[in-house]
């Protein structure tokens, strides 16, 4: 009750015209980021010959949800690639956590020589681009005999995600107040008993903030990967099927839009179930107790 009264007399300080202008501000900031979905989704709505019409009309006449239906036979396969990309996104994620977890634990509790330079070291890294680095990368991936695989998208894609992770990991663990870890251990408990039955309960909110952002990455990041390192159609994510649309003589818009949104529906599924714990993950530590 007296947080909402503190909220309520936060919000009693800003004038009409002050509040007008925070509501108008917010309303162009999402018209600005959700438009060109909006218009997406109408475009998938509309039939072909109604896009390229003049004058532009931006609400669909005799819309209706054909090109959905279509789409599955102008791609063969289309359901494969979109289960490979929520396989290469999950198990991606999954390695990424297990290695991050407790290496944020350590970067945030443990004071050792070089940890700055390696966590500089780890900031340089999230600054490269895959694209830099992917001769190198097929070498080594051909080396490993993992060309061809699920293993040449998933290798390279935990690399390049576990760095940010870490950095975003491990700022939130520095909230953790240090006096836990202080009883713990005058109770006799040993360090890993301490992270595990201590730390990681309190931490939940932002694995879950970085489970989030490292499934977005992984699903993003997999059409150059998947171009350079692989050849078998079986192994190829969703990208590579919404790239295939592009090698017709005449791009189905309408088609191609339609395929586009199911294809990012597993990502929006994860984020609706699991936006309570993405707002605390990213809210938490903000304000003391």
């Amino acid at each position: 009750m007296a947080r909402d009264n503190d909220t309520r007399t936060m919000i009693d300080r800003y004038t009409w015209w002050e509040t007008v202008l925070i509501y108008l501000g917010i309303f162009v900031f999402l018209f600005f980021l959700l438009s060109p979905f909006i218009e997406g989704f109408l475009v998938s709505l509309k039939p072909l010959a109604q896009l390229f019409s003049s004058p532009y009309r931006f609400w669909p006449e005799n819309g209706s949800f054909a090109a959905y239906v279509s789409m599955w036979e102008s791609v063969p396969g289309f359901a494969r690639y979109i289960f490979n990309s929520f396989l290469i996104s999950t198990v991606a994620t999954t390695l990424v956590l297990l290695l991050v977890v407790p290496a944020a634990y350590a970067f945030a509790r443990f004071d050792f020589r070089g940890m700055g330079l390696v966590l500089a070291a780890f900031l340089a890294v999230s600054m490269f681009s895959g694209a830099v680095l992917l001769i190198p990368l097929f070498r080594l991936m051909r080396t490993l005999g993992l060309l061809n695989t699920y293993f040449a998208m998933i290798v390279p894609g935990v690399a390049f995600l576990i760095p940010s992770a870490i950095w975003l990991l491990r700022t939130y663990m520095m909230r953790i107040p240090t006096e836990l870890n202080e009883a713990a251990y005058m109770d006799g408990a040993s360090q890993f008993y301490t992270f595990r039955r201590v730390i990681l309960p309190i931490a939940m909110p932002g694995i879950i903030v970085v489970a989030i952002v490292t499934f977005i990455g992984a699903y993003s990041q997999q059409f150059i990967f998947a171009l350079t390192f692989n050849s078998k159609t079986e192994y190829m994510p969703l990208p590579v099927g919404l790239f295939a649309y592009f090698g017709k003589q005449e791009v189905i818009w309408n088609e191609l839009m339609a395929a586009s949104f199911v294809g990012i529906a597993p990502a929006l599924i994860i984020i609706f179930f699991l936006q309570r714990h993405l707002v605390g993950g990213l809210t938490a530590g903000a304000i003391k107790q």
